[in-house]
């Protein structure tokens, strides 16, 4: 019984990521959740103690399905340690995080809600914070160029580069975002080891 509930508790979060890039925060009810995961009315509201609490889950929930999986982890770890290579692997993520789009558009959604909600924000610095030292701890693990601050720098640079093709996908065709990305990496990643930046691990 209490993993039909946890299962449940995931279909109808998943509801709200729907409804969040659907309809926009305001849009996001307990009822229009019911109706997206297609359960009797008064569902969500058995699981979720209010709309606040529905929100940080969406967000948490967002993060769960952009982690990349096993397959490409192990894709990663074999892949080689030169700038080429990052670049591929840069470009792989952008299209990986661009193509769970409601996810993406939801989190946007989440991320203007939250200069309104004070937990709401609170919730997601703490997990963007998390995120971005889980990618600067791997990065430094893995003996790709670059440092710490570079891998900061990709991730604001590849975020609005994402946020462009989600929301004015006509504004750069996928050639224009290929060549951006290999730039920013030759630029960011690439211009720190031409000044003597730290050497890739062996």
């Amino acid at each position: 019984m209490v993993r039909r509930n946890e299962q449940r508790r995931a279909a109808l979060v998943d509801a709200a990521i729907e409804v969040l890039a659907r309809d926009g925060a305001r849009g996001l009810t307990f009822r229009a959740v019911d109706a997206e995961a297609a359960v009797p009315a008064g569902t969500a509201s058995n699981y979720f103690a209010n709309r606040d609490e529905l929100l940080t889950q969406a967000g948490a929930r967002v993060y769960e399905r952009l982690q990349p999986d096993e397959a490409t982890l192990a894709r990663q770890r074999t892949a080689g340690r030169d700038l080429e290579t990052y670049t591929e692997l840069m470009r792989e993520l952008v299209g990986r995080v661009a193509s769970f789009r409601t996810g993406y558009l939801a989190f946007l959604e989440l991320r203007l809600e939250a200069t309104r909600r004070p937990a709401l924000r609170t919730v997601l610095t703490e997990r963007v914070r998390a995120d971005m030292d889980a990618n600067v701890a791997y990065h430094e693990a893995s003996g790709l160029p670059g440092d710490a601050m570079a891998v900061r720098l990709l991730m604001l640079t590849l975020n609005w580069l994402i946020v462009e093709q989600l929301t004015l996908p006509d504004l750069l065709s996928q050639e224009e975002r290929d060549q951006l990305v290999a730039a920013a990496v030759e630029r960011i990643v690439g211009a720190g080891e031409d000044r003597g930046g730290p050497a890739p691990a062996s």
